[in-house]
């Protein structure tokens, strides 16, 4: 596969996220982390002495907001793209998480053998929206490896298989309307499976899921009560729930 085109980071943003308590520095162009970050962190659930990866982590928006959400747990992220990494690990030691948050090189399409890393006991991504270059209009130089899957999500959730031990939770944010093949693959070794929509207005369709499977999970689907992020009276920018998750007042639990 063609390495992608490295393009420099002229002068990152600084952001706060999580009601102030998250420094994030990210491009100032291509792919910037949103809501689609903070709902993924907000789902994790990883209990204390827990170690979680995180499949293409970006600059660490959902490594930061994660780890400061669950005090104890220790966090790998895995990215490619050497300035995204870069980013990453100097937010890990800007918000004084460097000694259980951490960033290293490596390729998804690759595969998780190809880290050298031992199984973690949860696995969270927000893989890449398209694997079709044709479904889109051609993504800038910036944000093509944020947008594109070049070998498909297929490949994806076949590195959050092999990523965690059995019993061991993969947790995924993602289009709606790529939920069928989310638990297709994941289904090659995981079950047990719960899914929330989010919908972006309570009379709206839902426009993107977190799910979450167990590896060699047994239960039955799980469909959980949706989250609603805007209000369509216009009073606010985000509904109450939506705000509390945004600032670490809440959780995005399962059953």
């Amino acid at each position: 596969m063609s390495e992608l085109p490295v393009v420099p980071v002229d002068s990152p943003t600084e952001n706060r996220l999580l009601g102030g308590r998250v420094i994030l520095r990210q491009p100032s162009r291509g792919y910037r982390a949103g809501l689609d970050a903070a709902l993924l962190a907000a789902a994790c659930d990883a209990a204390p002495g827990s170690r979680v990866i995180e499949a293409g982590c970006g600059a660490g928006a959902v490594l930061m907001t994660a780890a400061m959400r669950r005090a104890g747990v220790r966090f790998t992220g895995v990215e490619r793209d050497a300035e995204a990494l870069a980013l990453a690990q100097a937010n890990a030691a800007l918000n004084g998480l460097a000694d259980r948050v951490e960033a290293i090189s490596g390729d998804i399409d690759a595969g998780f053998a190809a880290q050298g890393l031992t199984p973690f006991d949860a696995a969270l991504s927000n893989p890449p929206f398209f694997d079709d270059p044709a479904a889109l209009r051609a993504p800038s130089v910036e944000k093509r490896g944020a947008w594109m899957a070049e070998a498909g999500l297929q490949s994806w959730t076949l590195f959050l298989l092999k990523a965690v031990r059995e019993g061991g939770a993969i947790t995924v944010i993602h289009r709606a309307d790529r939920l069928a093949d989310i638990l297709a693959g994941l289904g090659k070794g995981a079950g047990s499976f719960q899914v929330r929509p989010i919908h972006p207005f309570a009379d709206a369709a839902a426009k993107r899921v977190l799910v979450r499977a167990i590896k060699t999970g047994k239960a039955p689907l799980r469909l959980l009560p949706a989250l609603v992020l805007h209000p369509r009276d216009g009073a606010s920018k985000h509904t109450p729930e939506t705000e509390a998750v945004l600032r670490g007042e809440a959780d995005l639990p399962w059953l």
